[in-house]
């Protein structure tokens, strides 16, 4: 299984990381030609305004475009806000998920958080399945989801915080941030089955 990882800015390397501990076999991607031959994508945080022009500069939007209307791709927080079809605002988008998504819906750097989260889809994984630490670094918001689109994840007061429509995965938090490879493992899975 061959996986790569948008690495045009953000936390690119520690995606990378995960994926090598879980034995997928990674690369990074920059350019169009760098799709080639890949099972899967993760668009990693980072700030998906830069990502988006940057992509736009390297002649990647229709590639990836393409590439996630047959193939898994995942978004955590500015790569979720990367493949939605609404962000509330001009920016090169993907459009490829449709959800809408409030940046920086938590505020600025400072209200970053880590929560608890139970999360029903990773049982297949860890049948113990113990709540799942989510950090939130000025993390966008799923305030909708429409189509095929579902919540995947909310937190306790009902906020769309992880969402899936097919194929495609967004989610507001950094699971890359910890130990627990549970969603990497739930991601796989989606690029094991297509």
């Amino acid at each position: 299984m061959k996986i790569g990882v948008l690495a045009l800015q953000g936390d690119f390397a520690e995606h990378l990381a995960v994926l090598s501990r879980l034995g997928a076999s990674a690369r990074e991607v920059r350019l169009p030609e760098d799709l080639q031959g890949l099972d899967g994508l993760i668009i990693p945080g980072g700030e998906s305004t830069t990502i988006g022009k940057l992509a736009t500069d390297y002649k990647l939007i229709e590639p990836l475009r393409e590439f996630g209307k047959t193939k898994p791709i995942w978004g955590t927080c500015a790569g979720a806000i990367f493949l939605s079809k609404d962000a509330r605002r001009d920016q090169p988008l993907l459009g490829l998920m449709d959800i809408t998504v409030a940046r920086n819906a938590f505020g600025r750097q400072v209200e970053s958080f880590i929560a608890d989260l139970d999360i029903s889809v990773l049982k297949d994984s860890d049948k113990s399945n113990p709540p799942l630490r989510a950090v939130f670094i000025r993390a966008p918001l799923i305030e909708k989801v429409s189509g095929n689109a579902k919540a995947l994840v909310m937190l306790p007061d009902g906020r769309i915080v992880a969402a899936e429509e097919g194929t495609l995965l967004a989610t507001s938090f950094h699971p890359e941030l910890t130990r627990d490879d549970r969603f990497h493992r739930y991601f796989l899975k989606k690029v094991e089955k297509k």
